[in-house]
């Protein structure tokens, strides 16, 4: 390895420090969250993407001075533009034609470019491939690599929680987007033999649900999740059936419902985190689970004050939680 590539993987790693739990009751359940907002992004895709950029360097694709190229506008950017600030690599974000100016002016302040793709949002990632190729510059495929490289790469997200908690609790509960997390959580239940049990909650539109539901690992609806950070159209190569226990499909208007409940409780999440809650009062309701529960805060609910946590973009775009919002109780 050279002298470069061991100096950067040493400073994309050093500065991480495990981030907090939080405890919260759901329904009389005690749950624990684990705050990805403390990353320096503000949401768990920041160890996600540190996971991505050592896995590519130490494989030799990243050497000094590789342009990265992302194919997205979201927390992968933001945290792909912050490392590549860091090692004084050339960063391009390629962006979806209708990508608000405000998300646009979070890349540049996380120290990135970004480009408006020209093709459909579903030829974005072969799009951003082709760019890459153009430049001579590395495609983090997000979508593809996230889970080989988390894996690689411990101590994953699973490994940093179970051993902040004293003891594990009856059900993990997260969302699916590359499927890295979930599959670092089941990998790490199942390796040490715990009670835990794994639920993915999934987003309308998504694929994951009935690709497990169904075992047809080539599900797709060829429609895009409205929840950020989680679900697919399609099923992803992260994606790791097999660790999973259950999949609960959660209607968007429920995961805004519970994003305005959390909100209530002093909690500061994005609209992932309203998915987790309410499939973890699906189970202390539907399934009679007692917990305890543990989920992940994976962003903060700061960018969506004009959009999720907002009325009257809600009703614009015809998500209405009233029908449960008086369901759910601490």
């Amino acid at each position: 390895m050279s002298a470069w590539a061991a100096k950067a993987i040493r400073q994309v790693r050093e500065g991480h420090r495990p981030t907090p739990l939080r405890g919260l009751r759901v329904g009389g359940a005690d749950v624990v969250l684990k705050d990805e907002t403390a990353l320096p992004t503000g949401s768990t895709k920041d160890r996600t993407v540190a996971a991505m950029l050592c896995h590519a360097i130490a494989s030799g694709r990243i050497t000094e001075g590789t342009g990265i190229v992302v194919a997205t506008a979201g927390p992968v950017a933001l945290a792909a533009a912050r490392f590549a600030t860091l090692l004084d690599l050339p960063f391009t974000a390629l962006v979806p034609a209708r990508t608000p100016p405000a998300v646009l002016d979070r890349i540049v302040h996380a120290g990135g470019r970004w480009r408006r793709a020209t093709q459909p949002p579903a030829a974005l990632q072969h799009e951003a491939h082709t760019l890459a190729e153009g430049w001579g510059a590395h495609f983090l495929d997000h979508l593809t690599d996230a889970e080989p490289a988390v894996a690689a790469w411990p101590p994953t997200l699973a490994d940093e929680l179970f051993a902040q908690l004293p003891e594990p609790p009856r059900w993990v509960v997260v969302g699916a987007g590359t499927g890295a997390t979930s599959a670092a959580l089941g990998r790490h239940i199942r390796r040490e033999g715990l009670d835990t049990k794994l639920a993915v909650v999934d987003p309308e539109n998504s694929a994951y649900f009935p690709a497990w539901a169904s075992g047809a690992p080539d599900y797709g609806t060829g429609m895009p999740s409205r929840i950020p950070g989680i679900g697919r159209p399609r099923v992803e190569p992260g994606f790791q059936p097999g660790v999973v226990d259950l999949v609960i499909p959660i209607p968007d208007a429920a995961s805004v419902a519970a994003l305005h409940w959390l909100h209530r409780q002093n909690v500061n999440a994005g609209p992932s985190t309203g998915t987790a809650v309410w499939g973890i009062h699906h189970l202390t309701t539907a399934l009679r689970e007692p917990g305890p529960f543990a989920t992940i805060i994976a962003d903060s609910g700061t960018p969506y004050h004009n959009t999720y946590l907002n009325q009257t973009w809600l009703q614009d775009h015809n998500l209405d939680p009233t029908p449960y919002t008086d369901q759910l109780h601490p």
